[in-house]
């Protein structure tokens, strides 16, 4: 417990109002994608497989402080305890879409369906209701487990890393098998074509490479300078890149999607209730299953946060392929990126609060 505590007052600045900071860092966005539009289209081009060459490089820089400072010795005994995975594996993909699917019909195709009127027509000529299109898009969302920024809630909640990450590799591999025939069958379509080169870069950008320069960098810094250097001196200067880059990130990402959102603000808000509503559920019901299950908070925590969050960027290069960039299945992934990191900050701190409720914490 005074490890936590002692963790806890060395909060940077950053991390100690992120919350404010996020905020701040979205309404930039929007406005600089308003006032330099042109500019905005043109980063959001540079892309290989649907995947922006400027957000990869944000990501990285968020996901490697994090990477380096993982002791692989963690992961391995983290591999040999099977329940935190299952646990995952099992609310992912056996209970999150259809969560998410009956969520989305409730509230877009029943409650707000008078409030959601008109037709678009969608990639390839089809003429489709508007409510469909944002459940659609929902559903895209719902299939995703987060594979990289859930490294970043999981470090914040004072989750186990190692076991995170193994969460994370896990998923990677499931969504390469299980993301098409899910999407596909939830969806009603025969086929769902899938963006592979998408899922594979991603995970290789978002994961593979900060992982390995990571593991080769700790070993050589150590090996080098010594544990007592590389741990008071490197990472206390490379903390805040993670956090820098992660607003970063939410610049260019709004700076991109801005005009969608300002036009259509009232459709962002009835979109984002079925998407907030899902996220606090899916991660109570992991949470309690792992004090069911009798997890340590280490382990408890990371698990509860990949279960909630989702893998955003291959849920809005899936559905501009699908439908279309202006479709409102896209405008529904993109508010899901709105409340990602908010909403996950907040379940972050109910994480810290309720330490006390596992054996051992």
């Amino acid at each position: 417990m005074e490890h936590v505590i002692h963790e806890e007052r060395r909060l940077s600045f950053f991390e100690k109002y992120l919350t404010g900071w996020v905020i701040l860092c979205i309404g930039l966005g929007i406005i600089l994608g308003k006032l330099f539009p042109q500019m905005a289209v043109t980063l959001d081009q540079i892309s290989i497989y649907q995947v922006s060459i400027p957000i990869a490089i944000c990501l990285f820089f968020m996901m490697y402080p994090i990477m380096v400072k993982i002791d692989f010795a963690e992961v391995i005994k983290a591999g040999k305890a099977p329940k935190p995975v299952i646990l995952t594996l099992v609310v992912n993909w056996c209970i999150k879409p259809f969560t998410m699917l009956a969520i989305a019909w409730l509230f877009l195709g029943l409650l707000f369906k008078g409030w959601l009127p008109g037709m678009e027509i969608v990639k390839g000529g089809a003429e489709v209701e508007l409510f469909r299109s944002y459940i659609a898009g929902c559903i895209l969302l719902g299939i995703a487990p987060c594979t990289a920024m859930v490294l970043i809630w999981g470090h914040l909640a004072k989750g186990n890393d190692g076991h995170t990450l193994v969460m994370v590799a896990i998923n990677s591999l499931t969504m390469l098998f299980l993301y098409a025939p899910l999407g596909g069958w939830l969806l009603g379509v025969n086929k769902m074509p899938i963006p592979w080169q998408t899922i594979v870069l991603s995970v290789v950008i978002y994961v593979g490479l900060p992982l390995l320069l990571g593991y080769y960098s700790r070993k050589f810094l150590i090996a080098k300078k010594g544990f007592k250097w590389f741990e008071e001196k490197f990472l206390h200067y490379l903390t805040p890149v993670s956090i820098g880059a992660l607003l970063l990130t939410l610049i260019l990402l709004f700076s991109f999607k801005g005009e969608l959102i300002i036009n259509q603000p009232q459709i962002i808000f009835l979109i984002a209730i079925p998407l907030f509503i899902q996220t606090c559920l899916i991660f109570g019901i992991t949470y309690a299953l792992a004090k069911r299950l009798k997890l340590s908070y280490r382990d408890a925590a990371p698990s509860s946060l990949v279960g909630a969050s989702n893998h955003f960027e291959v849920a809005i290069a899936t559905s501009t392929i699908l439908f279309g960039l202006s479709s409102g299945a896209s405008l529904a992934t993109v508010v899901g990126v709105l409340i990602e990191v908010p909403v996950m900050l907040m379940l972050v701190r109910v994480c810290l609060r309720t330490q006390t409720w596992f054996k051992g914490n």
